[in-house]
């Protein structure tokens, strides 16, 4: 990340949003809100002086996901580049009460401004890579689990905080009242692999996640590292495909881990007050069901596609599956291009898939921008469609029509115009001009008609 900020072709708008798109493959017009930080990055060294200074610090962590605090001036994770912090408006006393201005007495540099405003850069690109992730599913939407509502219920991501040395904690597994947990339960397929269950505030989903299995294999070694707790690792059937991957998957069970077949149906507290919380499973391979008395239960949630997917499709006009992931070209033959030339993806925002996977396709797509890029052309569909301009009345009942936005309408002429670097010759527009103005190249009516008599003659 640090190479990435400190090369000199290389722009990097962090804290940014993409507001619009227009525009084709070799000419987009992107327009990017950079979002006000209060903070001037170009005298900003990054000393995190205002942070340490800052009276407010009981806000919710979003990186440490609510399991750790941060202050109204905060770094949004510890290696953030660029190495600027940005104020919290909604938290911070001075825009909410018009008093502290801590931040800005201790500045070094006299880098914060509070007059500072959102910023509209309007940029012209050539190509386009999306890689926007994905998130968790909410634990909420299997409600048989307890997430929410018991303690010391924790999805797989949460728990990854609470044992990262740079944690709330600092590395240290505790429960909720701050003992170390003796015996721990993880759950695999949460969210995944099951179909959608009445009642559930979150969307259960029938694909497989790919990542669960190895993540909360990872997660049972970290704690056999770190604790002396006896885990139980609850699973439908171990995927562990990859390099290594099945090594990795002896390697824990040796350690000592429990592995216990079987989908988990119910997590409750114990009966007798105790605090510890039962486990309620079916162990396919004993044939009967058990019940296991455990301190914390780690969730390995699946993944789904982002909250946004919708809106960021019609931004970029591409597809999307049902489940809201970016739809390719084609599975096997484009994998990273879509139905819009010039806009490629990479990582999560295609599907579900792990790091090895997410690299491996990021080189891919950038290979593809650039290789369109260092031609400086793009081949054209020879079937595209045109317009006689003579013949058009400027009814605008192609543009609409048109599924890949090739059509525009021309005040001065009055008549409808078709960029052939968007047009795919799909022939929509043909068939609905109802002055027979639009015409198709290879698809033309004299050519029909010759094949139409070409048949009947051999009738």
């Amino acid at each position: 990340m640090v190479s990435v900020g400190r090369h000199q072709n290389i722009t990097l708008l962090s804290y940014s949003q993409v507001e619009s798109v227009s525009g084709y493959v070799g000419n987009f017009e992107v327009r990017v809100r950079k979002k006000a930080r209060y903070v001037k990055e170009e005298t900003c060294t990054g000393c995190g002086t205002c942070v340490e200074k800052c009276p407010w610090r009981k806000i919710p962590s979003e990186f440490d996901l609510g399991l750790g605090t941060r202050p109204a001036i905060y770094f949004s994770f510890g290696q953030a580049v660029p190495r600027i912090p940005v104020i919290d408006t909604a938290n911070c006393a001075y825009f909410q009460k018009g008093k502290c201005r801590a931040c800005e007495k201790f500045c070094l540099t006299g880098s914060i401004d509070f007059e500072q405003q959102d910023e509209l850069l309007d940029l012209e690109v050539g190509t386009i890579i999306l890689a926007t992730g994905f998130k968790d599913f909410d634990a909420r939407g299997a409600p048989g689990y307890g997430y929410g509502v018991l303690d010391n219920v924790l999805t797989g991501m949460e728990f990854e905080r609470l044992v990262n040395s740079g944690g709330p904690t600092l590395g240290k597994v505790t429960l909720k009242d701050g003992r170390t947990p003796q015996t721990i339960a993880i759950l695999h397929c949460v969210g995944s692999r099951q179909r959608p269950v009445a009642g559930g505030n979150g969307k259960q989903h029938e694909y497989c996640s790919r990542v669960c299995c190895m993540y909360s294999l990872k997660l049972a070694h970290l704690i056999k590292e770190r604790t002396e707790a006896e885990i139980y690792n609850f699973y439908i059937d171990i995927r562990a495909p990859g390099k290594a991957f099945e090594e990795f998957y002896n390697r824990v069970a040796e350690e000592g881990t429990h592995f216990i077949r079987g989908k988990v149906a119910d997590v409750f507290p114990e009966p007798n007050g105790a605090g510890r919380l039962i486990v309620q499973a079916e162990d396919t391979l004993l044939g009967m069901v058990r019940k296991i008395p455990v301190d914390m239960v780690v969730l390995g949630v699946g993944l789904e596609a982002k909250a946004d997917a919708q809106e960021v499709r019609r931004l970029f006009n591409l597809s999307c599956s049902a489940e809201g992931w970016f739809l390719e070209r084609h599975p096997k033959l484009a994998p990273v291009s879509t139905f819009t030339d010039g806009v490629f993806l990479a990582g999560c925002c295609q599907g579900p898939k792990d790091i090895p996977d997410t690299v491996a396709q990021a080189g891919a797509a950038a290979a593809e921008a650039l290789a369109l890029i260092d031609a400086g052309h793009i081949e054209m569909e020879p079937n595209t469609a045109y317009i006689l301009e003579e013949a058009c009345s400027g009814c605008k009942t192609c543009i609409p029509l048109c599924p890949y936005s090739a059509i525009s309408y021309r005040e001065a002429e009055k008549t409808a115009a078709i960029n052939e670097a968007l047009c795919k010759g799909c022939g929509t527009c043909v068939a609905s001009c109802p002055s027979g103005s639009i015409r198709q190249n290879l698809f033309e009516d004299e050519e029909i008609f010759q094949e139409i008599e070409g048949v009947l003659e051999y009738a």
